[in-house]
Parts: C-alpha cells; structure tokens; sequence
C-alpha cells in the first residue's frame, strides 16, 4: 500500500511515517520547508515530493498539516483525489477539518482522526485515538480503522466531529491553558532552579505538564486556544473557581478549604472508580506505618 502524508516533515508527520514503514507499507512525504523536507527524507529513507505528486500515486493520504494552511492544502490536491482512495487528517480538532474535506473532496473516503499523543511515543499501543465518521460509508471505514489499530494495542474511541471538539476543550486546552499559566507563574520567581532542586512528587508532576506543553508548537498551541468551541466559557469557569478558592486562602478559612476539598473527594470517589480503588489502597498501606 503507497502512503502519501501531507506534512510529512513535521514531528507527527515523521511518527506516522515510522509507524507506516513498520508496518510494510510505501510511503512519500511533503512539506512547506523543502531543506527540511529533504533533511527528513533523507533521515527517514523515504522518497519526498510535491502535494500533487505525492496524491496521485497513492492508495491512502494523510494530512499532517497545521490548522491554519488546511484548506490551502485542500484546495491544492483535490483535484487529484481518486475515488478509490481513503483521504485522512491527524488534527487536533475535527469539526472544520472534516467539514472542509467534505467541501473540497467530491471523490474518495474521509476519515477524521486524532491521535491523542505526541510524537514521544513509542507506538500506539496504551494510546488514546478517537476516529469522526460522519456517515454510513465513513463509518465502514472507522470500524475497519478501529479494528486494526485496537489489534495493535490502541484505545479508539469513535465520535462525531463536534462531539469531539467539545470534550478536547478540555482535555487538551484546559490542560494546555493550565500549563501555560503555570509556566508563567513559575518563571516569576528567583528561587526556580531550587525550587525544581528540592521539589516533590507533586511540583515535579506540574513541572512535567509544564515542560511538555512548552516545549511545543507555540503556533500549533496558539491555534487550538483560538479554535476550540466552547474554550472561553471553560476557561472562564476554570478563572471562576481559582478566585474562589483564592478568596478561601486569603481569608484565612481553614474549615473552609478543607471542607470544599472533602467535597471534591467525595465526588471523584462517585464518578471514578479508578480514584476510590487509589484512594482506598492508600490507606490501606498507610494503615500499616
């Protein structure tokens, strides 16, 4: 099978290729910065070329591409689509990707996918992938998507576009916004090095979520923050609730905190399994001390 990835040359763009050339398959890539298209060529072992030549000679295309040069691309190649192929994205929001391949692309099979991990990862297996079908013949593919990247160890969630963008308004830009502040907020301080020196299990969990979303795409970041639906009211709420347990610290309200904190406790021992069997544990071994 010949793989087209459109972006081929950015940080997914080469995971999917690695991926890819495991698994059997042929694979062409393309990319806006031609020395650094050749430069991933070259450190991939795989043929480079140009959109349209890369559409024309495959079975499947993938595009890699940012949000904001997307229906640029997709302008670029649709004439070249076939009807036999299988045409899918990796963005990090669905709606108006798939909205615009549908637009665009009179000929072959769509599909909206995103692989909720980062180019870090070792494979596929243990990670989140959610697959947007938006009719009979997308989902025919979704299940036959499904399957195979299950086989391999994958947990795929199917949704609509939108259903999608809405959970990821929180999953990845609350989280991404949290970070962000944090960052700054950190910075701030004279004492940071020490601070990451001395610092316990749970500075060194924020740390981490800091380093990962730094350490990224500012315009990718930038991007998402600006397209999320919904993102404004999430960050309002998330402002909203830090002022009010500021005020809860700034007058001094012990019973307060605690009694607020208790009540949070108690709901994600309801809602999540996974943190009453943690917390419950907990005791358990703290019991023996």
């Amino acid at each position: 099978m010949k793989v087209a990835i459109i972006g081929g040359s950015g940080k997914m763009g080469q995971w999917f290729t690695r991926h890819l050339l495991e698994e059997g398959m042929e694979v062409v890539i393309t990319g806006r910065n031609q020395p650094k298209l050749l430069a991933a060529g070259k450190k991939l072992g795989v043929p480079t070329a140009t959109n349209i030549e890369a559409v024309k000679k495959a079975d499947v295309v993938v595009i890699s591409v940012p949000l904001d040069t997307f229906e640029t691309v997709a302008k670029v190649i649709a004439p070249y689509v076939r009807e036999e192929q299988v045409i899918v994205d990796l963005t990090s929001l669905k709606t108006k990707p798939v909205e615009l391949m549908h637009r665009y692309f009179n000929k072959g099979t769509i599909l909206g996918i995103h692989p909720v991990f980062g180019p870090g990862a070792k494979s596929v297996s243990n990670q989140n992938i959610v697959l947007t079908p938006t009719n009979e013949e997308e989902a025919v593919l979704a299940g036959r998507a499904r399957l195979y990247l299950e086989e391999k160890g994958a947990n795929v969630s199917i949704m609509t576009p939108q259903q999608h963008d809405q959970i990821m308004a929180v999953v990845l830009g609350l989280a991404h916004f949290i970070a962000i502040v944090s960052a700054d907020t950190l910075l701030g301080f004279q004492q940071f090095e020490q601070m990451k020196k001395i610092g316990g299990t749970t500075f060194k969990v924020l740390y981490t979520l800091v380093e990962s979303v730094i350490s990224e795409d500012p315009e990718l970041y930038a991007d998402l923050q600006m397209n999320f639906p919904h993102i404004k009211e999430v960050e309002a709420l998330f402002l909203a609730k830090t002022q009010t347990w500021a005020d809860i610290v700034k007058n001094d309200d012990k019973q307060g905190f605690a009694k607020k904190m208790k009540v949070l406790r108690e709901k994600l021992e309801k809602t999540d399994p996974a943190f009453h069997n943690a917390y419950e544990n907990m005791y358990r071994i703290t019991d023996k001390f």
